[in-house]
């Protein structure tokens, strides 16, 4: 018997994620230079995810 393709584990299905989670916006804006230590975490700007 074979398994249904979208039983499939997260670590195969390959596609790009267009939405970060808080904790990769806010690590994406210190690289960059926009966020300081002890900014807002709420209310950030928006970002793209880094190819």
């Amino acid at each position: 018997m074979s398994r249904h393709r979208s039983l499939r584990t997260a670590g195969s299905i390959g596609a790009k994620r267009s939405v970060l989670k808080r904790w990769e916006r806010v690590a994406l804006l210190k690289k960059r230079g926009q966020w300081k230590e002890g900014d807002r975490v709420s209310g950030l700007r928006k970002t793209k995810p880094a190819e």
